[in-house]
C-alpha cells in the first residue's frame, strides 16, 4: 500500500462541529468517515470526540481535539478551487458565516479559525499570461482583492 498524506488539523475542542458544520456548507461532498471518543478514564468531560476522520471535496482531513496549547493560523489553508462567481460568494459566505472573516486575495478563515482559499479555477492562467503587461494588470487586480471578483480579473486581462 502506498503511503498518503493527510491534514491534521488541531482543534482545541471543535473538531467535531467543525466537522458538522462543513457539511452544512458542502452538503453531500462531506463524509464524516470515523469519530474516535477520550475514553471515560481521560480527565475532563467524558467521551467527548479525540479525532474527526472526515472527507471533504474528495479530501481527506483529521481533526484532533488536542487543547489550547496550539492554535490554527493562516500558515495553513484549505484552498477551494471553483469556477464561478456565484460558487466564491456560495463558499465564502457560508464558512465566513457567525464569526469567520473575508481576508485578502481570496483568503477567509471559518469561525471554527481554520483558514481557506477560494479561488478561481482561471486565476492561474490569468497570472501566467505570456504578455507581461496583462499578466501585471492581473496581478495588480487581484492584490486590491478581498474576495476575488472573477469579472475584474478578466476585465483587467482584456484592458488594452
Amino acid at each position: 500500500m502506498k503511503p498518503d498524506v493527510t491534514p491534521f488539523l488541531w482543534f482545541n475542542d471543535q473538531a467535531e462541529h467543525a466537522a458538522m458544520f462543513y457539511k452544512t456548507v458542502f452538503g453531500t461532498d462531506v463524509e464524516i468517515i470515523h469519530i474516535s471518543r477520550y475514553p471515560a478514564q481521560t480527565p475532563g468531560e467524558d467521551g467527548p470526540a479525540m479525532t474527526v476522520v472526515l472527507r471533504v471535496l474528495g479530501q481527506k482531513l483529521i481533526f484532533l481535539n488536542g487543547g489550547p496549547m496550539y492554535q490554527l493560523d493562516e500558515a495553513f489553508s484549505l484552498q477551494i478551487s471553483v469556477d464561478t462567481q456565484e460558487e466564491i460568494d456560495r463558499f465564502a459566505d457560508a464558512l465566513t458565516a457567525n464569526g469567520g472573516a473575508d481576508g485578502h486575495c481570496g483568503w477567509l478563515k471559518d469561525k471554527f479559525g481554520v483558514s481557506w482559499q477560494v479561488t478561481p479555477r482561471c486565476l492561474g492562467s490569468l497570472l501566467s499570461n505570456t504578455d507581461p503587461q496583462q499578466a501585471g494588470r492581473v496581478m495588480q487586480a487581484f492584490m486590491g482583492m478581498k474576495r476575488i471578483d472573477i469579472a475584474a480579473l478578466q476585465a483587467a486581462n482584456a484592458a488594452p
